[in-house]
């Protein structure tokens, strides 16, 4: 399976930073895709790569095996044209020790995951340097309505940003406003929001709720804002709305999970 990494300016040779690594596989007219945030330990042939949460994943069938290359070939295209380099070795899971594990913090937060829809396609269409004005647009916008409703940036993946907030009535009002300010873009969301607790270690977070945060979002359809049962629970007096989208499996989540559509 072919994988890259995304390196800024000077991080070649830098240790300790956060990036996406994306990886690409194909089977006969099957293309499989793996993506996600990563940590980078070390530096030259001494580095490591650890997925930060579980990486996204997406089968695309092509019908056709020249398809399936073409798709291939275009798509490590624009990752190289995205700086990315071709990653030779391993992306791991982190393991952590019961030393590092005692000095945790345990946090409570509404978790908000935003997605594009389809940026694939659009990033082919628009072609690299017009998508690229889209994408410095596109995170202009959603860091200004997290600023203006007190929401924290955990990470970014990508297309895709997840942030914390202390209150449920702000994560799924920024939601809202950053859909409707990322129309003007000619970009279409979708949001996943879900409370739960989590644990922090210095800068880095841990806890099943971020990755239930992301499989709500990939639940909810284009333009749709989604929230887990938790969330409606805390939100019994607001006047917010939701109407029952039922139960749902969430992907490598235990139970299912009930889910709502925030109706305003």
């Amino acid at each position: 399976m072919p994988k890259f990494l995304r390196i800024g300016v000077h991080q070649s040779n830098v240790s300790g930073y956060t990036s996406k690594a994306w990886c690409i596989r194909r089977a006969g007219s099957t293309v499989f895709l793996k993506w996600g945030a990563v940590q980078v330990d070390g530096a030259g042939d001494g580095r490591k790569v650890y997925w930060t949460f579980p990486p996204q994943e997406k089968t695309i069938r092509c019908r056709t095996v020249q398809r399936a290359r073409d798709y291939t070939k275009a798509a490590i295209a624009r990752r190289r044209s995205h700086r990315y380099e071709p990653l030779a070795g391993n992306i791991a899971n982190r393991r952590r020790t019961a030393d590092r594990d005692s000095q945790l913090k345990q946090a409570l937060a509404t978790i908000l995951y935003v997605d594009i829809v389809r940026s694939t396609e659009k990033a082919a269409r628009l072609g690299d340097t017009r998508w690229a004005t889209v994408m410095n647009h596109y995170y202009v916008a959603v860091r200004r309505e997290l600023k203006a409703l007190r929401g924290k940036e955990v990470v970014t993946t990508g297309d895709g940003v997840l942030a914390t907030f202390r209150a449920p009535a702000a994560g799924i009002r920024c939601a809202t406003a950053i859909r409707e300010s990322v129309r003007t873009l000619g970009l279409e969301i979708r949001v996943g929001l879900h409370a739960g607790e989590y644990k922090v270690s210095g800068a880095e977070v841990i806890g099943l709720a971020f990755h239930i945060g992301a499989r709500v979002a990939a639940k909810a359809r284009a333009g749709e804002v989604l929230v887990s049962s938790a969330v409606k629970d805390l939100m019994s007096k607001s006047e917010i709305r939701f109407k029952d989208r039922g139960a749902h499996q969430l992907k490598g989540v235990p139970e299912r999970w009930r889910l709502y559509r925030v109706e305003h």
